[in-house]
């Protein structure tokens, strides 16, 4: 799974319109939420530094919400925007929470054991066994 990290808005219009989760690694407006959802129609999930979750306007969480967009709290640890422009989700996390979840682990349970192995946020673990179990 891979995740696109956005830098600044400049980027917004570099981004492919078949993006599904990206990241937004700056203060982003309601001016630039509009134009990530104009110029990426298949969005499925945006990420963004819990320090931004506050500030962020009600408006634009229910526009995200009715675009049936999943707006998601966390961090992309450790990654160099210089050497790749997508933060990639570890296929053994993946597949680790696909089974945990499959076998019947207790969610909180699932987000613990991969938060410690695979350094991702709660709310991407929780979206990653949604898709999974839809999928």
């Amino acid at each position: 799974m891979k995740i696109r990290v956005i830098s600044s808005r400049d980027e917004i219009g570099s981004l492919m319109p078949n993006e599904k989760i990206v990241h937004m690694a700056f203060r982003a407006s309601n001016v630039d939420f509009l134009n990530l959802m104009q110029r990426c129609p298949r969005l499925r999930a945006v990420q963004i530094p819990p320090s931004y979750q506050k500030t962020m306007s009600n408006a634009i969480r229910g526009f995200l919400k009715m675009q049936g967009v999943e707006l998601l709290e966390g961090d992309v640890w450790g990654h160099r925007k210089d050497i790749n422009e997508y933060f990639t989700v570890p296929d053994e996390a993946v597949d680790a929470i696909k089974s945990m979840n499959e076998s019947g682990t207790n969610p909180e349970e699932i987000e613990r054991q991969v938060q410690r192995t695979g350094k991702l946020g709660s709310d991407l673990v929780r979206y990653i066994a949604k898709a999974k179990t839809m999928a």
